[in-house]
């Protein structure tokens, strides 16, 4: 087997020159889901850890104009921003300045005490103890931490409007002021804490986050596109969010985050590119490494895509606001774990994504894929709700198969 450059080069020559077969497959897919209405557009990308090997735009920005949609084009990525959050705190890490084991409310006192919420009483008043153990930044990486989101859990959905706690989207600290669900631990539950993390992110570097993530990320990796509030050139590339109808139409919906919030949130705020976000995926295929910058050290790399969660595992989640999300149970037959922002398929998926394996998505229909067994990585961004869309996760399934053959061909033909 030829050398990770000298492979990489042949696998692009099979994209763009023998493998055109199957290209023009990845095109066609994609072109129809957009053609059919499936999707209002997506773009996608697919590359290794030093090369592209496929791009594409199809369909329409905004269903309500004429723009068609560009490479270019700027999306809310929402909850792809977690891992970008997830790596600025372990460069904080390596600096010895935050902690995976210590205490979190050390650095961050609202969380030094933190209690769970054990149900309600006859009135309705919420009925709250102290958590038995205390909250450590691995268990905010890992969404085991106790907090959870309201659109997935039900006693939370309870509590805020109960409490009228503003939703997350507002950029209001107060947002994040919601009890634990459980104890730290002992359950994985997907919510706000990586929003924390972004705040830790702060407390440890002295520095707001979105100036931090600048510096530090985005800047070294020449992700020119991606913010959390948006500049006047990328809104003239904006994507718009589009709101999926009973009868599976698509129409139109109104959406931007608050662009001067009381805090940037480290685990939802971010817009960017299809192009700026691989970028940051393959500096994790580089072991930490790329556009000749040292993001993170290999080790931390291989730390954040093992399996920190023990024998816990990624669990169905069930919608309780409809227009927001769908049931959330991906690959339902393989047990998924959690390293530190990412999930892990501990099995091979259907589309060829090896075990081992990293991904998650954004609230939006935004996903992404790392493999590290193949070099292979992937980005699809769409701008649809609810989350986990039938038609976008088909449409990304396309995609991402078509990747698969394309990478298995030119491994044939090397």
């Amino acid at each position: 087997m030829p050398d990770g450059t000298v492979r990489a080069k042949i696998m692009t020559a099979e994209f763009l020159g023998g493998g055109m077969q199957v290209n023009f497959q990845i095109d066609r897919a994609l072109r129809e889901k957009a053609d059919a209405g499936a999707v209002p557009g997506a773009v996608a990308i697919a590359a290794t850890g030093n090369d592209i090997l496929y791009q594409g735009a199809f369909g329409k920005r905004d269903l309500s104009k004429d723009d068609a949609m560009t490479l270019d084009s700027v999306f809310w990525i929402a909850s792809m921003t977690k891992a970008i959050t997830a790596a600025a705190a372990m460069q904080l890490v390596e600096q010895g300045r935050l902690d995976l084991e210590s205490p979190i409310g050390k650095v961050l006192p609202d969380l030094a005490a933190p209690r769970v919420l054990e149900g309600f009483d006859a009135s309705g008043e919420p009925k709250l103890r102290p958590a038995k153990a205390a909250i450590t930044l691995r268990h905010l990486l890992t969404h085991t931490a106790g907090f959870a989101y309201d659109m997935w859990n039900g006693d939370l959905l309870q509590y805020v409007q109960k409490k009228s706690v503003p939703p997350a989207r507002t950029g209001l600290n107060a947002s994040l002021q919601v009890p634990l669900m459980t104890d730290p631990g002992t359950r994985w539950e997907y919510g706000i804490n990586i929003d924390w993390a972004g705040k830790a992110v702060e407390a440890a570097s002295g520095k707001r986050l979105d100036t931090y993530l600048h510096d530090h990320i985005f800047d070294p990796l020449g992700m020119t596109s991606t913010s959390h509030r948006i500049s006047d050139w990328q809104r003239q590339r904006l994507v718009g969010l589009h709101a999926r109808q009973p009868d599976g139409s698509l129409v139109p919906r109104a959406f931007e985050t608050e662009q001067n919030p009381e805090f940037y949130p480290g685990g939802g705020g971010l817009y960017s590119t299809a192009g700026d976000y691989i970028r940051f995926v393959q500096m994790i295929l580089n072991k930490g490494c790329s556009s000749g910058h040292q993001v993170l050290k290999p080790e931390t790399v291989a730390l954040m895509a093992q399996n920190h969660i023990g024998d816990l595992s990624m669990t169905r989640m069930t919608a309780h606001i409809p227009p927001l999300t769908n049931d959330v149970d991906f690959y339902p037959d393989i047990d998924k774990k959690w390293g530190l922002s990412f999930l892990i398929n501990t099995a091979k998926t259907p589309e060829g994504r090896s075990p081992g394996s990293l991904s998650w998505a954004g609230l939006g229909n935004t996903y992404y894929w790392i493999d590290p067994a193949r070099d292979i990585a992937g980005v699809i961004l769409m701008q649809v709700l609810p989350f986990a869309d039938p038609k976008c996760l088909d449409t990304f399934a396309a995609f991402e198969r078509g990747v698969y053959a394309a990478l298995d061909a030119a491994q044939r033909a090397a």
